[in-house]
């Protein structure tokens, strides 16, 4: 495995990075668990495990420079200084990481202090959708075409006059075709490309790392002070630590309709604006229109960032519906940094779990707006959907 490398502790979504900070500061203590899902139902040749484990091992090495400590602090100054102290001595604990393959099956837990297994997530994902290629012998497209693709999406991007980020790290071919995409999306300076989701590569190509929280933020406020208080607390804890900034707020781990009924006038003017991360994309967008214009805010001041499995034709038609409607922006991933000629995986990793203070093991769910990505403990999901009156 000479070709596979990790060579930055920052090649990690930027959310990761903001979301352990407020996990410092507010929930040193807790002890969470992670579990890898093979949603693509992919078979993985024999001996992926040790090889996996192989580089698992050697991400122990990394170590923040002082160069990325330098970069964090002048483009993130909302990151608390003693976070970055800290982050300045983080190193990764392979022990947190179990690694067993039964056949063809994969399976891929985490497990420790939220603050610490926190930054695990996308580079495992990454690692294994670049293995599994490289594995399998999976010829992809040369350089050359995966750069050619890349300029002509943003060409069209930058006719439509929207702006858009690279969302992809975590189901990227490889590093290198990131690398390459990256070096494509920023060789014009009028561009409407805004940054990307990868602080490491954010760094690289001088661009800003976008990114607040992810569903795990919710899921785990669900799982510590029940599903009725998950969003509300979890926005206001939000608030408590960024102060207005990082002002996206991601609105589907319990549903939408649910979330905007605790998104009240309060967080509806505090927040810039939602992501969108599931189920119809208008209908969404005209749900938060609505919901602005309930609160007297005039949905042009607030902004939707769409990011769920975009390609050109999706960020066409949703530019053109909510034009003159509600600002937008998009965040664009496997479309980016997995067009090669090969079938993108489709994998995830979710937070299955958070232990309790008497050390019982609490299941997380989430509830998104499409039914075939509900996830969590059967039993615990048709709770939720009771406590919160959701009908399927």
């Amino acid at each position: 495995m000479q070709n596979m490398t990790f060579n930055s502790i920052l090649d990690n979504d930027f959310y990761k990075i903001t979301m352990q900070n407020a996990v410092v500061k507010l929930f040193p203590s807790q002890t969470v668990k992670y579990q890898f899902i093979n949603r693509g139902k992919h078979h993985f040749p024999e001996g992926f495990d040790h090889a996996l484990r192989e580089i698992v091992n050697k991400m122990a090495e990394l170590k923040l420079t002082k160069d990325e400590k330098k970069f964090l602090t002048k483009t993130c100054p909302y990151l608390d200084l003693p976070y970055l102290d800290f982050l300045e001595g983080y190193h990764y604990d392979p022990s947190e990481v179990k690694i067993l393959q039964t056949g063809n099956d994969l399976s891929v837990t985490v497990e420790g202090l939220w603050y610490r297994t926190i930054l695990w997530e996308v580079p495992l994902l990454a690692l294994i959708s670049e293995l599994h290629y490289e594995m399998n012998h999976m010829e992809r497209d040369s350089n050359e075409i995966v750069m050619a693709k890349t300029l002509e999406k943003a060409d069209s991007l930058n006719k439509l006059g929207v702006t858009f980020a690279e969302f992809g790290t975590r189901r990227r071919h490889s590093y290198k075709v990131q690398n390459l995409v990256m070096e494509a999306l920023t060789q014009k300076k009028e561009s409407t490309f805004i940054g990307s989701s990868n602080v490491h590569f954010a760094m690289k190509y001088g661009v800003k790392p976008i990114g607040t929280h992810a569903h795990e933020w919710f899921m785990f406020h669900g799982a510590e002070f029940g599903f009725k208080m998950a969003n509300e607390l979890a926005l206001e804890h939000w608030v408590d630590v960024y102060r207005g900034d990082l002002g996206v707020a991601l609105s589907d781990t319990y549903t939408t309709d649910v979330f905007f009924q605790q998104f009240d006038k309060k967080f509806a003017k505090l927040f810039d604006g939602v992501r969108h991360d599931s189920g119809d994309p208008l209908e969404f967008a005209d749900k938060t229109i609505a919901h602005y214009q309930r609160h007297s805010i005039n949905p042009l001041f607030k902004y939707i960032i769409f990011s769920d499995g975009l390609n050109l034709e999706k960020v066409e038609e949703i530019t053109k519906y909510c034009k003159g409607k509600i600002g937008v922006s998009f965040g664009i991933g496997t479309n980016l940094t997995n067009d090669v000629g090969l079938k993108p995986m489709n994998i995830v990793m979710k937070l299955i779990g958070v232990q309790s203070l008497n050390k019982e093991w609490i299941p997380t769910v989430k509830l998104s707006d499409e039914h075939g990505k509900y996830t969590g403990d059967p039993k615990m999901i048709e709770l939720a959907k009771e406590f919160l009156r959701i009908k399927d």
